[in-house]
């Protein structure tokens, strides 16, 4: 009787440590399941978080807006393939303003608040200025599409953007052998067009050219009349002109009501393309140049199905222009690096952005490891009446990118410190 009953405590023993086990694991189970699908939803919730940091208000707004739309058009054709790392990339839009400390401020909060991975955006070289300490403090990405004044390096900043022995020396060059022999310099009174006036200034003295003049303008002035004045009695061959943002509308207005045409002294322009063709009378100004390494009117496939999606995204009247490309170009270098460091964190994706090539609309672009800046074609050309340009010529390959021209890097730093200087600490007179 005994041995029956310990038999029966012990099956029923058996029973419970059976039970707790199959408990506990029901328990574990629902706890794998519970974290599963937290998993997937986070997955799909979660995003990559990026900043576009240009101008939507002030003097550089019409020239920044068009490159936000292509920035963004990158974006969403990640974002339309399935994303990055099998998550969605998140777009802020913050305003610069066209004021300078305005962008440093904007872009510190897009890294310390939003959170953001990498930065597309600035225009003027007075921007960028103030945002490249904030990028560098917090080891972030910055991607800059605009062509500049060179006499910077950065392993933070990603230049998409033309070098002045990618844009500004060529276009004069083309111009001493096409056009004339004798120069007129005008520009905004940053530090991109009075860099920009010395590199010109070095090429046309070794060429035996003539500078007969150099003025500059505020950003956003439209007292012109003076430099116009000028410009008209020194009678030059050529006009180099560095404005940037909506003086040029009050400049060229003021060349043709002073009877500077194109036809006796055509100006070639660094910072005018498409979609500042836009705002001016269009027959007033055929018959000008531009240097830029991208055209809307390159004829290859990649840049047909680029301007055709382009159009159909943001409309039929719309224009693409040099920077707008770069712009498009720098987030796909970006989304590549971000593939092979299976991550966006900048620091990994800093490691991996190095040696990204892309066919761009514009050609093959290729980042060169060493100096953080894109090897680009070459290119000059002619307004026509329809508002684009007819290319008069282009390099015969991609243009290495050289960031110190002519001086050593202390030089430049000097140069560009006593610019700051004399400014009362600011990359722009005021």
């Amino acid at each position: 009787m005994c041995q029956q009953l310990r038999i029966e405590w012990n099956m029923k023993k058996q029973n419970i440590v059976l039970a707790l086990i199959f408990s506990v694991a029901f328990l574990i189970g629902l706890a794998i399941t519970s974290l599963g699908v937290w998993w997937l939803v986070y997955r799909k919730t979660d995003t990559i978080k990026v900043g576009i940091l240009h101008s939507m208000t002030g003097t550089m707004s019409a020239s920044e807006i068009p490159v936000v739309d292509a920035t963004r058009m990158a974006i969403d054709e990640i974002n339309e393939s399935g994303g990055l790392l099998g998550r969605k990339i998140e777009v802020i839009v913050v305003d610069g303003k066209s004021d300078w400390s305005t962008f440093a401020l904007q872009a510190e909060t897009l890294i310390t608040e939003q959170k953001v991975d990498a930065i597309f955006g600035c225009w003027t070289s007075a921007s960028r200025k103030e945002v490249k300490p904030i990028i560098e403090k917090y080891n972030n990405l910055l991607f800059y599409p605009v062509q500049y004044e060179g006499a910077e390096l950065s392993s933070n900043i990603i230049y998409t953007g033309a070098t002045p022995n990618q844009q500004l020396l060529p276009g004069i060059n083309w111009c001493f052998e096409n056009l004339g022999k004798r120069f007129f310099i005008v520009g905004s009174d940053y530090v991109y067009p009075r860099i920009a006036g010395i590199v010109a200034r070095e090429l046309l003295d070794s060429l035996g050219a003539e500078v007969v003049g150099e003025e500059y303008l505020l950003l956003g002035a439209n007292d012109v009349d003076d430099v116009v004045n000028l410009i008209k009695s020194s009678n030059p061959d050529v006009i180099i002109n560095t404005i940037n943002g909506d003086t040029n509308i009050h400049f060229f207005k003021a060349l043709r009501d002073a009877g500077v045409m194109p036809k006796k002294v055509p100006t070639i322009s660094f910072s005018i393309a498409e979609s500042e063709l836009q705002q001016f009378d269009v027959s007033l100004m055929v018959g000008d140049y531009a240097a830029w390494n991208y055209f809307q009117s390159i004829d290859n496939q990649t840049n047909a199905t680029f301007v055709e999606n382009f159009k159909k995204r943001y409309g039929s009247d719309r224009v693409i222009n040099d920077p707008m490309e770069a712009a498009y170009f720098g987030v796909y270098l970006w989304s590549q690096a971000v593939f092979l460091a299976g991550s966006s964190n900048p620091k990994k994706v800093i490691k991996k952005v190095h040696n990204q090539s892309k066919k761009a609309p514009e050609g093959i672009v290729y980042t060169d490891g060493f100096n953080h800046h894109t090897w680009k074609v070459s290119r000059v050309s002619k307004i026509n009446a329809q508002g684009q340009f007819d290319i008069q010529w282009s390099s015969a390959k991609a243009v290495y990118p050289i960031v110190y021209l002519y001086k050593s890097p202390d030089d430049w730093q000097n140069i560009l410190n006593d610019l700051y200087t004399q400014w009362g600490g600011k990359w722009a007179k005021e």
